[in-house]
């Protein structure tokens, strides 16, 4: 038996956010139609997590069609929607303490392609608890991919989940791996199947609207010291978007603050063969005998 006290402040932390995080999800999976705008979509959904208690944790993931990952509008975005296969991957942190969930909203009529990593996710879950290895939970995600007809996206994971850290040990892979480590009691990970009918892997495109603090340091520049005394007090090391900044040209501070290496930059991910892409995603604390789902409603 672990000593983990699941019943501390920081557990129900956890669950808090958890819990604003599955209402935010539906509601904004439901805001999802032809016509409707990429931005406003985004601005509603980060409102509505604070207007219920929480803060983002990073800022809305909108992914089209072959993208996977890290794709945000940018504050003159006049993209909407079409008949695509879209993912919504949302955040909520409470103290910094983080829930991370995704959903996959289709209006491009591929049902079973959408269906698929829903129920790689129901199939992993299944297996979540202490002294289970996160290979073969990877295992389980590939079978039911693959029965599906399907790939798994195999150079994308699931993920720890820390304190002001979106990305912590261990990793949960998409597949069945030879290297793994064994979850414990205590854990808090986000477990995050993707599927494609395309080969299985993505690789970065040039498009970049998120970004994080990698270290602070004295700026010269009047826009980048603000924006950067705005990212360590609101966001400190958790992705935030160039449309949330208060500084006069938002784009400029954050070339400056990169070529200093103060931030990092996350390239929208995009699958190799331009393939569509679908995700679900839903974070789990490892109870002493399985898993609660903190992001379920």
């Amino acid at each position: 038996m672990s000593d983990v006290d699941l019943s501390s402040e920081q557990y129900e932390k956890h669950r808090e956010a958890g819990e604003i995080l599955a209402q935010v999800r539906e509601e904004a999976a439901e805001r999802v139609e032809v016509g409707a705008s990429h931005l406003e979509l985004a601005e509603w959904t980060e409102d509505r997590i604070r207007e219920l208690g929480g803060e983002p944790a990073f800022p809305v993931n909108i992914s089209i069609d072959e993208e996977a990952a890290h794709a945000t509008p940018s504050a003159d975005d006049e993209s909407t929607f079409g008949e695509e296969m879209i993912n919504l991957d949302i955040g909520v942190h409470i103290d910094g303490w983080l829930a991370d969930t995704a959903i996959t909203a289709d209006l491009s009529g591929h049902d079973e392609l959408a269906e698929a990593p829903e129920a790689a996710l129901d199939a992993a879950l299944d297996l979540v608890e202490p002294g289970v290895e996160t290979g073969e939970i990877g295992a389980a995600i590939e079978e039911v991919i693959d029965d599906y007809g399907y790939n798994p996206v195999v150079n994308l994971t699931g993920h720890g989940l820390g304190r002001w850290d979106q990305h912590t040990p261990p990793n949960i892979p998409n597949r069945a791996v030879s290297q793994s480590v064994e979850l414990e009691a205590g854990d808090v990970v986000a477990v995050e199947p993707f599927a494609t009918d395309g080969g299985g892997k993505v690789s970065e495109g040039s498009d970049e609207q998120i970004f994080a603090l990698d270290r602070e340091q004295s700026v010269r520049n009047r826009d980048a010291r603000k924006a950067l005394d705005q990212i360590t007090e609101q966001f400190r090391t958790l992705p935030f978007a160039t449309r949330w900044l208060d500084v006069d040209r938002p784009e400029m501070a954050l070339r400056r603050l990169e070529r200093q290496s103060v931030v990092h930059g996350y390239p929208v991910l995009k699958e190799d063969e331009g393939a569509l892409v679908s995700q679900k995603e839903h974070t789990v604390i490892v109870t002493e005998d399985g898993c609660e789902v903190t992001t379920r409603r």
